[in-house]
């Protein structure tokens, strides 16, 4: 997942660009979109040499189209049957699966977590006990990412709740305590609240014998100096963070029960979209303000929620969520407030690139589409 505060004068450039034309067009209608996106996603592929794209559109808070281009592996077609690596789209799952339970009262967002799971790295500092759920899941844990960017060894960059810096460690970590409380797989935890309720009968942690012939195998630069399509990545155990396989009409079907709050409560529902702290500067939101009409009211600001990261642009709510691994790039995003959104895979290193495209046509606001390809 990429912290969007980077790149932000190529942003403001861009958006100059297409401020005056966005605000000059209708809005186009679903099928319209979809019109587009069929003609025009082959020569975005083809010229960012991405192998495929699979695209849901949310519109009036339902699935209204989903459409599939390119090939999923060599001389395989992808189809709205094929499953992609969704990277760290995996975390907005694993957090959807403890909000649920905390909805059932089986766990809450701010018991300790050390009574039930300390990772032996970290057993003999106090900062152990400050963990809760709710630290882990809007990355405010101190752990690094990974712990392989620790010398393999987990342990806190900072004080647990005073800063925020991404973490797949501490989706583990929220996970492990999750199913050490519950006594059951995390996986079947998800299973039983996630996925079954949703009816997600295409999605899941771990390699099953349903794979066979749909993966999209990744693609991008090999060490032949080359680019072409590698292995991909398979896992017979549990990840909290990464390696979900799924369709894109399946991830849609779980954007939309998130936009709709079902199986949450509504102060859950709540927090869920509640930044914990902004984290775009003063001046990179006064610059990013610069672009609306003179003397007109200008808010931006973005911050990690409950498994998602939330926009607030002039009031207008945008949640999202992305994905990266070698050969996967993903992203979902929605808009509560319009009932809309997209789930976009691709299986290629430029992904992003094809990424971006799709955005500019979907959702055309120059203060947030931009940021997808950088």
């Amino acid at each position: 997942m990429r912290i969007r505060t980077a790149g932000i004068a190529t942003l403001v450039t861009l958006a100059q660009l297409t401020l005056h034309s966005v605000a000059q067009s209708a809005s186009p209608s679903a099928g319209d979109l979809r019109t587009q996106l069929q003609q025009r996603l082959p020569e975005w592929l083809k010229a960012n040499n991405v192998p495929s794209a699979a695209v849901a559109y949310i519109a009036d808070g339902k699935v209204a189209w989903t459409v599939v281009s390119g090939e999923q592996s060599p001389g395989i077609p992808a189809t709205g049957q094929t499953l992609y690596n969704i990277a760290s789209l995996t975390k907005p799952i694993t957090a959807e699966t403890i909000l649920r339970l905390a909805s059932k009262n089986q766990l809450t967002l701010d018991e300790p977590i050390s009574p039930y799971w300390v990772d032996p790295d970290i057993k003999d500092n106090p900062w152990t006990k400050e963990l809760t759920p709710r630290l882990c899941l809007t990355h405010q844990t101190g752990f690094a990412n990974w712990r392989r960017m620790t010398n393999k060894v987990l342990t806190f960059k900072f004080e647990p709740g005073t800063q925020t810096g991404y973490s797949g460690e501490g989706y583990f970590y929220v996970a492990r305590f999750t199913q050490n409380k519950l006594q059951k797989p995390f996986d079947q935890l998800a299973q039983e609240n996630v996925f079954g309720p949703i009816g997600m009968k295409d999605t899941a942690y771990t390699t099953q014998p349903w794979f066979t012939g749909r993966i999209a195998a990744p693609y991008g630069h090999l060490p032949s100096g080359q680019d072409g399509y590698f292995e991909p990545q398979l896992t017979s155990t549990w990840n909290a963070a990464d390696l979900v396989r799924t369709t894109v009409g399946d991830y849609a079907k779980f954007v939309v029960s998130v936009m709709h709050n079902d199986g949450v409560t509504p102060e859950l529902a709540k927090q869920r979209l509640t930044m914990s702290r902004n984290w775009v500067p003063a001046k990179d939101s006064e610059a990013l303000c610069k672009l609306e009409a003179s003397n007109t009211p200008c808010h931006f600001s973005a911050g990690m929620g409950l498994g998602w990261q939330v926009f607030d642009h002039n009031g207008v709510t945008i949640v999202d969520h992305s994905g990266s691994d070698s050969g996967f790039h993903t992203l979902a995003f929605f808009v509560p407030g319009k009932q809309i959104g997209a789930v976009i895979f691709t299986n290629g290193d430029n992904g992003p690139k094809v990424i971006g495209e799709i955005v500019r046509v979907l959702y055309p606001d120059p203060l947030y589409d931009e940021t997808t390809a950088h």
